[in-house]
C-alpha cells in the first residue's frame, strides 16, 4: 500500500485545515447544554442567528410555547423563543473567526458582545464577554 511521503502528509493536513477554518459558520448548531439548536446564515453583509429548535419547546407551568420572559424590553417578553434571534452582526476577522457581533441569552434576557471561532474539529466556540468577563461555549454541528 502506498503512502505519501511524510511531509507530504503534513502539508496536506495544514492544508485541509486551513480549508475547513475558512469554512463559514453557516448551518445548525447545537448548545453546548443540548437544550437548543442556533440556525446560523447571511443576513444582509453580516452572520446572523435564531433559534430553530428547543427540547423543551414548552413552558412547564403554562404548556403554552416559550417566550422571551426575560427580556428587558416588556414588549418583547411575548415573542416566541422559537425564530428568535440570538445572534447578529457578525464579520469574518480572519480565516475561521468572526467578530462585531452580539449574542442574546434568553435564560438570563441579557446581550453580550461576542466573537465566534470555527474549531479544527468543526466545532464552533461562542464567546460572549460583559466589560472584561467572557464566557465561551463549544457548539456542535446539529445532525
Amino acid at each position: 500500500m502506498w503512502r505519501p511521503p511524510v511531509g507530504l502528509s503534513l502539508i496536506l493536513s495544514l492544508c485541509l485545515f486551513d480549508l475547513a477554518r475558512a469554512a463559514p459558520p453557516e448551518g445548525t448548531w447545537l448548545t453546548q447544554d443540548g437544550l437548543a439548536q442556533v440556525r446560523i446564515a447571511p443576513c444582509a453583509a453580516k452572520l446572523c442567528g435564531v433559534i430553530v429548535w428547543l427540547k423543551r419547546p414548552l413552558d412547564k407551568t403554562s404548556g403554552l410555547p416559550r417566550t422571551d420572559g426575560f427580556n428587558p424590553d416588556p414588549a418583547l417578553r411575548g415573542r416566541p423563543m422559537l425564530g428568535m434571534p440570538v445572534i447578529v452582526g457578525f464579520t469574518p476577522v480572519s480565516p475561521g473567526h468572526w467578530a462585531g457581533g452580539r449574542i442574546y441569552d434568553p435564560d438570563s434576557g441579557r446581550t453580550y458582545d461576542s466573537k465566534m471561532t470555527l474549531l479544527p474539529s468543526g466545532d464552533l466556540k461562542v464567546e460572549g464577554c460583559f466589560l472584561i468577563f467572557c464566557q465561551a461555549q463549544v457548539w456542535a454541528p446539529a445532525s
